[in-house]
């Protein structure tokens, strides 16, 4: 068997796959992906299950050496420099690290989250169905907690099968839609109105629990508790102070502030990537546009396979190039006797 070896993680790094559904009514957070497109994206580059278990890299950059026997590996979600033993290794791609050869990942760049899937998957075992690691309750594996420099994920010997690279929608940068509810009859108009038209911007105290947001103040109409119920990814709290909190995968499942509206489940991934301190807005949509915009999204993720395509490689005759006069009138900026004046550039009349 063959291993990826951690040599260097930021934080905000573990191990996670679609989450454990199903046992929120025991108390159980459901975890999984911030991200699940770009679980499900780097998943399919590689054959896997679309939800299989993937390391989510944090917005801090990271190394992974292959141990054992070569490595095939998928990148995909937050932009960020990506080598092999210092080939570049394109977003949305697939890879294969031969034994002993090291990737290198760069900070995240206009996002927060990528998602480093292994051919085979990630060898583990499932706590409530699933490897997702949620580190306040000591739940995940290989490791139920971050991951840190050392640790080892086991998984399959590279298969030799070819490259690929992965079409996805560009991103938009519209605003975050939200269906109001279900206890924005807590708050009035004029503050839900203020709501959605105000730039808000994620605190750099976030995490996988819940994203607070920086705005205007929210003010309740009849204090900040309510009997506690239950909450699902996406719910927006507002706790006493006024300012919202954006529930993610590592939620706890019930809660007592009022929840002024929730984010529709085809947006949350676009929240999740979405930079400290960076702006952005909310939109409110009807149910039925939110469950419109829930079977377009399973239906891309349904047909992921349609949009696998394969690499094509180009050798570079480096020597040649070296020979070639590819440039015209090249200079070295600390080197005078290379600087051409206007007229040589020009030639004769």
């Amino acid at each position: 068997m063959s291993k990826l070896v951690i040599a260097s993680i930021g934080p905000a790094s573990s191990i996670q796959d679609g989450g454990r559904p199903g046992s929120q009514r025991y108390g159980l957070v459901p975890s999984g992906a911030m991200d699940r497109l770009a679980l499900a994206a780097a998943n399919t580059l590689l054959g896997n299950a679309p939800f299989a278990a993937a390391v989510e890299v944090g917005p801090f950059g990271a190394k992974f050496t292959a141990r054992g026997s070569a490595v095939r590996v998928a990148l995909a979600g937050a932009p960020r420099s990506a080598d092999i033993a210092g080939r570049a290794m394109a977003p949305d791609t697939s890879a294969t690290l031969a034994d002993g050869e090291t990737l290198t990942l760069g900070f995240a760049r206009g996002g927060a989250f990528s998602y480093l899937a292994l051919e085979g998957g990630i060898a583990g075992e499932p706590i409530f169905g699933s490897l997702s690691v949620n580190a306040r309750a000591g739940l995940g594996s290989p490791y139920p907690r971050p991951l840190q420099a050392g640790d080892e994920l086991q998984t399959k010997a590279a298969s030799g099968a070819p490259e690929r690279r992965i079409e996805l929608p560009s991103v938009s940068d519209a605003p975050i839609r939200l269906v109001w509810g279900p206890q924005d009859d807590e708050f009035s108009d004029e503050t839900k109105k203020l709501f959605v038209d105000s730039e808000w911007k994620v605190s750099a105290t976030s995490d996988r629990m819940g994203y607070r947001l920086e705005g205007p103040v929210l003010k309740h109409l009849h204090g900040h508790n309510i009997v506690s119920d239950g909450t699902v990814n996406g719910s927006l709290q507002v706790p006493g102070m006024g300012q919202p909190i954006v529930l993610m995968p590592d939620r706890g499942t019930s809660g007592g502030y009022p929840k002024i509206a929730t984010v529709i489940s085809a947006d949350l991934g676009r929240l999740a990537q979405t930079p400290a301190g960076r702006g952005f807005r909310f939109h409110a949509v009807s149910m039925a546009e939110a469950q419109a915009e829930a079977r377009k999204f399973a239906s891309m993720l349904r047909t992921l396979p349609d949009r696998l395509r394969a690499i094509e490689s180009v050798d570079l005759n480096i020597e040649a190039l070296h020979d070639a006069n590819v440039a015209g009138h090249a200079v070295n900026a600390i080197d005078a006797g290379t600087w051409h004046a206007a007229a040589d550039i020009a030639g004769p009349d």
